[in-house]
């Protein structure tokens, strides 16, 4: 009976120590609850983030002491140790607001979790704070408010483009989600498309070459869309807005919940289908699209609380831009000119975290892009598939080393309807298949409190162009919190993606041409970045500076200029260079205004042997000299708010033609916008303003726009020159001045 007893009495001791407690808490700063702040708790994966009121809750806790680190956009991170018992009460959490934004959380540069203000890497970031303050129907448009990252339109008809980091066009940019690279070539086009922003936690940007731990397309820098987790996001949320012109933008997400698991339902849709041409060139000024984009995300629950998530997203696009008597019977034919594009795109994206004690993590992805396109009567029929694996191993050895290996390998597979794809005889089709193994190992060393060196290596093989190495060193100084040095060397290589070339070519109706076998690029790189934080008594001021030098050889080029109707791509004899230096500045004064600007000065040029062997300077296409974004918000009482916001760009080389009647170089332009915005408590929000304030619209857009088909060119009397029809000299949109309006909508737990 006794041992029964003694028994019993270990049972319910056992039970009781095991039990698992609640800690509840609210996040405040300033007496106004902190939204979507992140709390988690140190040593594990366990954590939560605040609601509408800024109310958390973590369950199935032990009983003791947690160690908390609480963090937000905008707001300095804390760490707080409670003492969990039965008899803990509700916690309040105060934050310090960040005036230099210089402390969340990235992960794009090492990928690794961490504080933007220990990277070794500078990161920049887009909030769904900052990029609201100019509502846009896209994140390809949304990322131009970033200092030095351009989206750029290159062709005046279809309105495809790509985005340019540091004046290095769209090949040389990678797209991620929730850091699992998206490898296509159009990804900078359609990667950034149709991602509903309600399902947006942040964007992070790399700029500058990071093959070694990405490989090809990272060669000018990464943009990293990170999601909402599912189990932290709102239950509801919808963003919809319309334009004076017609346009339609619908954004809607929602939180949805299974067995051990948790999801978001995310959906975009876009629509234009007002004709409107202004400058009375008989061509449309916008494109008329049809957009619908489905997003769809997975967080799965698992024992000591290791990852996996899914997710999966479709995009089907119509546009067609033209004449403006084209409809769809007019598809492909040479009686009424339009170029017109039915894209559908397909990706699957995957994390899952193995059951073992290493940190040990699968990522995969693959997407399918099927194009079909008609420019005027040429078209375009391209399929393709790429699919993506990569393992990795996360150690920390000791207290200073935090280790990473790991190995991946893509698949691509292209074909097309151009000689691109055609076998040598070009009597059969012969579709494009690359595999590209390769394993990457990083180590980023903290030295001490002051001094942290990363290094890191990876070797790629691939079977046209053998051994590919690419290293990189970074080194991070950071004497006081008030400033940081970071500096950062490496290498970078970019192989040949048909589906890049031979469709920038399209876009702008000339044919494309590739006279050789083409090699890969390959780059060395440099960076250099300075930050500092200066808090006075009536405003606090931060500075970010950056220099950056890259050499190219190997680098593929486009000819525009030998013929007007083509492009032709090989590589180039000689090198090329991109460097510059760019400053963003941010300042908080002491009354409710906040102020973050930013310029960047670039000089893009490659250099190729001349008919006499002497090695002539020729500026990259569409890299303006200088430019510049600037944000400034200011809040009034009641919840009112005004937001103004610009991109500025200096003289850009364009492509013209042979004795072209305009300019070679774009003149210097602003495009700014205003908007005003009112919060209300139920979680309804309502904005409304004006774009492009100062209506620029570039001249001449179009070449011969009354002959299309070239007809008539070889009239000597009304056509001296030769010119031809051309739609590709574009430096902005042909939108001019517009007003918005729209309202958001969140709903969250009570």
């Amino acid at each position: 009976m006794k041992k029964l007893i003694f028994f019993i009495t270990i049972l319910i001791q056992h039970n009781l120590f095991a039990q698992t407690l609640t800690l509840r808490g609210r996040i405040t700063s300033k007496e106004e609850p902190v939204i979507n702040a992140s709390i988690k708790i140190s040593g594990t994966d366990k954590g939560t983030i605040s609601d509408a009121n800024g109310d958390f809750q973590l369950d199935k806790l032990k009983e003791g002491p947690h160690h908390l680190i609480i963090s937000a956009v905008g707001y300095q991170p804390k760490k707080q140790t409670v003492i969990v018992n039965t008899d803990s009460k509700s916690i309040n959490i105060i934050l310090e607001e960040d005036n230099f934004g210089l402390s969340e959380v990235v992960v794009t540069g090492t990928m690794k979790e961490m504080s933007r203000s220990a990277s070794p890497i500078p990161v920049e970031i887009i909030t769904p704070q900052l990029f609201k303050k100019n509502p846009t129907p896209s994140l390809f448009d949304a990322i131009g408010m970033v200092n030095g990252v351009q989206p750029q339109l290159n062709c005046n008809v279809c309105n495809t483009g790509d985005i340019h980091i540091n004046g290095m066009e769209g090949p040389y940019t990678m797209i991620l989600i929730d850091g699992m690279p998206i490898v296509s070539a159009l990804s900078t086009v359609y990667g950034l498309s149709g991602i509903p922003n309600s399902m947006v936690e942040r964007i992070e940007v790399v700029k500058g070459p990071a093959s070694s731990l990405y490989g090809s397309e990272a060669m000018g820098g990464i943009i990293n869309v990170i999601t909402k987790n599912p189990d932290h996001a709102p239950l509801l949320s919808a963003d919809v807005f319309g334009t004076y012109w017609g346009e339609i933008s619908a954004d809607a997400a929602i939180k949805l919940s299974a067995k051990k698991s948790s999801g978001l339902l995310g959906l975009n849709y876009f629509n234009y289908r007002n004709r409107i041409d202004k400058n009375k060139d008989n061509f449309t000024d916008l494109t008329l699209q049809n957009r619908i984009s489905v997003f769809n995300k997975w967080s799965f629950h698992r024992q000591d609380n290791k990852l996996a998530s899914l997710a999966a997203r479709y995009v089907y696009e119509d546009r067609w831009g033209g004449e403006m008597n084209w409809n769809k019977s007019f598809r492909g034919s040479d009686i009424v000119y339009g170029e017109s594009i039915y894209t559908n795109r397909a990706e699957l994206i995957g994390l899952y975290q193995l059951p073992t004690r290493e940190k040990i993590y699968t990522q995969y992805s693959y997407n399918w892009h099927k194009q079909d396109s008609w420019y005027g009567n040429t078209n375009y029929d391209a399929i393709q598939h790429v699919g993506f694996i990569q393992s990795y191993w996360d150690k920390e050895f000791g207290k200073h080393h935090n280790f990473l290996l790991g190995a991946s390998f893509r698949f691509t597979q292209y074909d097309d309807n151009t000689p691109a794809t055609a076998s040598e005889d070009g009597l059969s089709n012969r579709p494009s298949k690359t595999p590209l193994p390769g394993i990457f190992i990083q180590d980023e060393w903290k030295i001490d409190q002051k001094n942290t060196l990363l290094g890191g290596y990876r070797f790629d093989y691939d079977q046209h162009h053998g051994k590919i190495h690419s290293p990189r060193v970074a080194y991070k100084l950071s004497p006081n919190e008030r400033n940081t040095l970071r500096a950062s060397f490496g290498t970078g290589f970019r192989v040949v993606n048909l589906f890049t070339e031979d469709h920038a070519a399209l876009t702008g109706a000339r044919k494309v041409i590739i006279e050789e076998e083409l090699n890969p690029e390959r780059s060395l790189n440099s960076n250099l970045n300075y930050v500092l934080k200066v808090p006075t008594e009536n405003v606090f001021m931060g500075f970010d500076a950056t220099a950056f030098y890259s050499f190219f050889s190997n680098k593929i080029v486009g000819d525009f200029d030998s013929n007007p109707n083509e492009i032709i791509y090989q590589n180039l004899n000689g090198h090329a260079i991109t460097k510059g230096i760019s400053l963003n500045t941010d300042f908080a004064f002491a009354f409710p205004l906040k102020v973050l600007a930013g310029v960047s000065y670039m000089d893009v040029f490659l250099k190729e042997e001349n008919d006499q062997g002497e090695l002539t300077k020729v500026r990259q296409l569409h890299a303006p000299k200088w430019s510049g974004t600037f944000v400034g918000s200011y809040s009034f009482p009641n919840k009112w708010s005004a937001d103004l916001t610009g991109n500025w760009y200096g003289p850009m080389r364009l492509p013209v033609l042979h004795d072209d009647f305009r300019p070679e170089y774009s003149p210097w332009f602003l495009i700014a916008n205003i908007q005003l915005n009112k919060k209300l408590n139920n979680g309804l929000e309502f904005y409304g303003g004006l774009k492009n304030l100062l209506n620029f619209i570039p001249k001449n857009p179009i070449m011969r726009p009354f002959d299309p088909f070239d007809r008539n060119i070889e009239d000597p009397v009304n056509n001296p020159h030769g010119y031809t029809f051309d739609p590709s000299y574009n430096y902005a949109s042909l939108q001019g001045i517009r007003g918005f309006i729209g309202v958001r909508y969140n709903l969250f737990k009570q």
